[in-house]
């Protein structure tokens, strides 16, 4: 590479990062966390916890069976290697707007005592790109921030997940802000930009489902060597959908992520048991329940989903986890869809299982 692209290819780096501090320096358009809400309460797109980065002004709504109270949900990815969007590009504010914020903002710095060298002509660099149709390779610039256009499109940025918690990951989306018309696609390169397929993965993040706490026979207290039957009817858990859209002029895309319960695993929270059946996965049911509830007259049989306990619990109790899970597939704006890696569950209950205590004559 000869000296001169390096120069320019380093400069445009400065701007870029210049840019993006300019925009931090301007008022967000939404500030705050990304709060979990449900039945279609609009949740806010934000940068990071610590509220720098650009942020979105389209803002994605939740609704169905999600998080409340800005957590994210428990539902938990059986695949270790999957994890939500950590940043997307979005629709950010139209062209007025934007110029209105960007042109104040790069006056602002401009006027910053010391601004100058590398750091004033970067400056120069973004300044050009926008009010005199300056480009790079692959980013074509604009006239007087494409105001001509205004109503027609909007300009989109990077916007941070900010519940991811890898700070390189959540600020990945670092391309300058770039113009897309109303009702087109992103340029091809912007493979981050906002999808029903990402959409699908914020709402996979947020999706609250149902406690698991297994009906036992017998209860909460049980015996040495005495089989515990456990089951789950289908109305106490069926499948749950959670949905996020996000709606911009001339843009409007949503994903619906639907979880379907498939089986149940045991961990009696001992190695001294045993599990039936032995692989510890009770699968569900043509009618959709797990396990078979106990009746009089099946105490010498074998449970089809249970466990049994070879030794007490003392003083103390077990603690019986049941971890459902659950298999979770996407649809989405203009037919889109697929399936994302199954869900998984679980709560804790504790057990005391005592001797049974023989009296010889």
């Amino acid at each position: 590479m000869n000296r001169s692209r390096r120069a320019a290819l380093s400069t445009r780096a400065t701007a870029l990062t210049l840019a993006l501090g300019i925009l931090a320096l301007a008022e967000p358009a939404y500030a705050g966390e990304l709060p979990g809400n449900t039945q279609g309460s609009d949740t806010k797109q934000s940068g990071g916890s610590d509220d720098t980065g650009i942020y979105a002004a389209a803002k994605i709504q939740y609704s169905g069976s999600v998080a409340k109270g800005g957590n994210t949900g428990n539902v938990t990815s059986a695949d270790v290697n999957w994890t939500p969007p950590a940043c997307w590009y979005a629709p950010y504010l139209g062209a007025k707007d934007f110029k209105a914020k960007m042109s104040k903002s790069i006056e602002d710095s401009l006027s910053t005592p010391g601004m100058g060298g590398t750091a004033g002509s970067a400056i120069g660099e973004v300044q050009r790109h926008y009010e005199d149709d300056y480009g790079w390779t692959d980013t074509p610039g604009y006239k007087d921030y494409n105001v001509d256009k205004d109503g027609e499109g909007m300009f989109w940025a990077g916007v941070e997940n900010p519940n991811e918690p890898d700070v390189l990951k959540r600020t990945a989306c670092s391309d300058l802000p770039f113009w897309v018309d109303n009702g087109e696609a992103p340029p091809p390169q912007y493979e981050q930009a906002i999808s029903p397929e990402i959409l699908a993965g914020l709402a996979y993040q947020h999706m609250q489902l149902p406690d698991t706490k297994v009906t036992l026979a017998p209860a909460a207290n049980t015996k040495v060597n005495l089989p515990t039957w456990a089951w789950l009817d289908k109305a106490v858990f069926d499948e749950v959908q959670a949905t996020a859209a996000l709606n911009a002029p001339g843009f409007n895309i949503q994903a619906t992520t639907t979880a379907r319960p498939v089986s149940l695993r045991l961990e009696p929270g001992t190695e001294d048991a045993e599990i039936y059946p032995a692989s510890g996965e009770c699968v569900i049911n043509a009618d959709g329940s797990i396990g078979e509830p106990y009746a009089q007259g099946k105490s010498n049989l074998t449970p089809p989903c249970g466990l049994k306990y070879l030794r007490s619990s003392g003083d103390g109790t077990y603690k019986l986890r049941a971890t459902i899970t659950w298999d979770i597939a996407w649809t989405g704006t203009g037919g889109a869809g697929g399936d994302l890696p199954n869900g998984t569950f679980g709560s804790e209950q504790a057990i005391t299982v005592q001797e049974i205590q023989a009296v010889n004559r």
